[in-house]
């Protein structure tokens, strides 16, 4: 059974979408400063950000910082990244092909997160 998180953001857009990609991580860090565990999970077309590099060229510009940052800094503060399994091999990628830090995660335990999450955004 997996670790629950108080907070969870769940991102369905991948590098088509930087503004929402930015927000998720913005909040999520946001969550992890104010002592909150969270987790991300990035579902459908976001599964491609669980390549190593992926966020890389990902800057909306200010006020909001570069996603590589972001992550690297909720990362760095105790944040997990859950990879939706099924949403990945939909995707044509694998898990030898994930950032080795991520969680590969099921349906079964989205609903688990969800359901025991004291809060959660969901950015469509």
């Amino acid at each position: 059974m997996l670790k629950p998180a108080d907070f969870v953001a769940t991102v369905f857009d991948g590098k088509s979408n930087p503004n929402k990609v930015t927000v998720t991580f913005t909040m999520a860090l946001n969550a992890v400063q104010k002592g909150h565990s969270a987790m991300v999970m990035l579902m459908v077309e976001a599964v491609e950000l669980g390549v190593p590099g992926a966020t890389n060229a990902m800057d909306i510009g200010q006020p909001f910082e570069p996603v590589t940052t972001l992550l690297e800094s909720y990362l760095a503060k105790g944040g997990r990244v859950g990879v939706c399994k099924s949403c990945m091999l939909h995707n044509g990628l694998t898990a030898e092909q994930m950032d080795p830090r991520y969680e590969i995660i099921t349906a079964p335990d989205v609903i688990d997160f969800l359901m025991q999450a004291k809060g959660s955004l969901q950015i469509t």
